[in-house]
C-alpha cells in the first residue's frame, strides 16, 4: 500500500537512523511536528455565494532557527501533507546549512476555479488566518505549488495592514517591486542544474550524449527545461496535469513554454506528439526529473523507469518502496532536500537583504546559490560514499545530525 506523505517522512528518518549515533530521542522529537493551526476560510464568491476552505500550517522544528517553507494551493492538500512538507522543509534547511527551521502551509483549493478577485479574497482570508502564526523572526513563508509572486504579495499586504508597519522579510518569493530578490523566480531549477552539473561530473557523463523527461511543467519544470536546453542536455519529453509531449529529437524551451501559457497545457505542441504521464515514466531518457507533486513514482509504476537518474525536483515524488526497486536497480536518486533547495536557499538570500536593507544583482544571488549548494552535494556525496549507503540517507544523516546537536545544545524544555 502506497504511504501516505507523513509516512513516507518518518519512513526516511527511521532510514536515516542507522547510520548516525544519536539518543533515540531526538529521532522521536523529528518525527513529530511541533504545533499545527487549521484555519476555515469563508470565502464569497463571484455569484454571491459563500464557500468555507480549509488551510493548515504547520510549524515542525526550529531548534536551527525561524520556522521557513511554502504555501500551496491544491485540491489535495490536507493536514498530513502539510506536516510531511514542513518536515522535508526542516531536513532541507539542515542540508543546507540555512539558519531556519521547517514549516509549510497550504489551503485545499482548485486555484484554477477561481477568478482573481476570489483568488485574492481567499489569500488574504488565509494570511488573516495565520498572521499570529507569522513574522520575520518566527515563520517565513514561501511560494509552493499553484502560487506565486503575486500572491505572496498579497499575503505581505494583509500582514503588514494587519500589524500597521512594514516588514519585508516576513515572506519571500515576492515580487521584485516589493522587496523580491533577483533570481528568486528560477532558483529551484537553478538550484537543480548546479547539483545536476557535479553529479554528471561525479559519473564522468558527457551532457551531449543525455537525454532527460521533466514530470510537472509548472514553474520549476520549465525553467528546468530552458537551463538544461543550455548545457547541451536534450529533452526529448515533458507533461503537466492534462497530459504530455514527447519528441526523440528533443522539444524546444521557449517555444514549449509559450504554448503552455496560451493553451495552459504542453498537450497538443505541433512539434511533438501527445503521450501520457505514465508514458513519459517509461521513456528513454536518461535522466528522469519529477517537478509535480510527492508520490508520482511508487509501487505501480516504479517498474516503468528506464532513467539512469532520478532529480527530484518535486518534493517526496519517490516513495520509500519505489527508491528501494530503482536503487537495486542501480538508478542514482539525488533526494529532493537537496535537488530543490535551491528555492529555499534564495529564499534566504531574499530574507537576508530584506532585514539588512540591501538589494543584490542577479549574478550575486547565482553565485552565492551556486556556492552553497555545490558544497552540500559534496558534502552529501562524500558521506554516501564512505559510509556506502544512498544519497537520501547521507543528506538525512547530515541534517538530523545538525539539528540534533542544535536540540542538544539548547535542551529539552519545557
Amino acid at each position: 500500500m502506497q504511504l501516505n506523505p507523513y509516512e513516507m517522512l518518518k519512513k526516511q528518518i527511521d532510514d536515516a537512523a542507522r547510520y548516525i549515533d544519536i539518543d533515540p530521542e531526538y529521532f522521536d522529537i523529528l518525527k513529530e511536528p511541533r504545533e499545527i493551526l487549521e484555519v476555515s476560510l469563508p470565502v464569497r464568491l463571484s455569484d454571491g455565494s459563500i464557500k468555507v476552505f480549509k488551510g493548515w500550517r504547520c510549524h515542525y522544528n526550529n531548534a536551527l532557527g525561524p520556522y521557513k517553507g511554502g504555501i500551496r494551493y491544491h485540491v489535495q492538500v490536507n493536514r498530513d501533507e502539510v506536516i510531511a512538507l514542513a518536515g522535508w522543509m526542516t531536513i532541507k534547511c539542515a542540508v543546507a546549512q540555512l539558519p531556519f527551521g521547517g514549516g509549510k502551509g497550504g489551503i485545499n483549493c482548485s486555484p484554477a476555479d477561481l477568478s482573481i478577485d476570489e483568488l485574492e479574497k481567499l489569500t488574504r482570508a488565509y494570511a488573516l488566518g495565520i498572521s499570529r502564526f507569522i513574522g520575520t523572526d518566527y515563520d517565513v513563508p514561501a511560494p509552493d505549488v499553484n502560487t506565486n509572486p503575486q500572491i505572496m504579495a498579497w499575503i505581505a499586504d494583509t500582514y503588514e495592514k494587519i500589524k500597521g508597519f512594514s516588514q519585508p522579510s516576513v515572506i519571500t518569493g515576492k515580487p521584485v517591486e516589493v522587496g523580491g530578490s533577483l533570481g528568486r523566480s528560477k532558483a529551484t531549477a537553478q538550484g537543480g542544474v548546479y547539483v545536476l552539473t557535479e553529479a554528471l561530473k561525479a559519473l564522468n557523463f558527457n551532457n551531449k550524449d543525455l537525454s532527460c523527461a521533466i514530470e510537472g511543467y509548472g514553474n520549476a519544470g520549465s525553467y528546468m527545461h530552458l537551463l538544461l536546453e543550455k548545457m547541451g542536455i536534450k529533452v526529448i519529453a515533458v507533461s503537466d496535469t492534462r497530459g504530455g509531449i514527447y519528441n526523440p529529437k528533443g522539444l524546444p524551451a521557449s517555444e514549449l513554454k509559450e504554448h503552455k501559457m496560451k493553451n495552459r497545457t504542453v498537450s497538443n505542441f505541433p512539434e511533438g506528439e501527445n503521450i501520457t504521464d505514465r508514458e513519459l515514466l517509461s521513456s528513454n531518457a536518461d535522466i528522469l526529473i519529477p517537478a509535480a507533486l510527492e508520490g508520482m513514482i511508487n509501487e505501480t509504476n516504479v517498474s516503468d523507469i528506464k532513467a539512469k537518474i532520478i532529480l527530484e525536483l518535486a518534493n517526496g515524488p519517490v516513495t520509500p518502496q519505489a527508491e528501494k526497486m530503482l536503487s537495486d536497480n542501480g538508478v542514482l536518486i539525488i533526494p529532493d532536500v537537496l535537488a530543490n533547495s535551491g528555492g529555499v536557499i534564495v529564499s534566504y538570500f531574499e530574507w537576508v537583504q530584506g532585514r539588512s536593507g540591501e538589494y543584490w544583482d542577479e549574478s550575486t544571488v547565482d553565485k552565492k546559490l551556486y556556492n552553497r549548494i555545490t558544497e552540500a552535494f559534496r558534502e552529501i556525496w562524500e558521506i554516501k560514499g564512505r559510509k556506502k549507503i544512498k544519497m537520501r540517507e547521507a543528506a538525512y544523516v547530515t541534517a538530523i545530525g545538525r539539528i540534533s546537536q542544535a536540540m542538544r545544545i539548547r535542551g529539552i524544555w519545557p
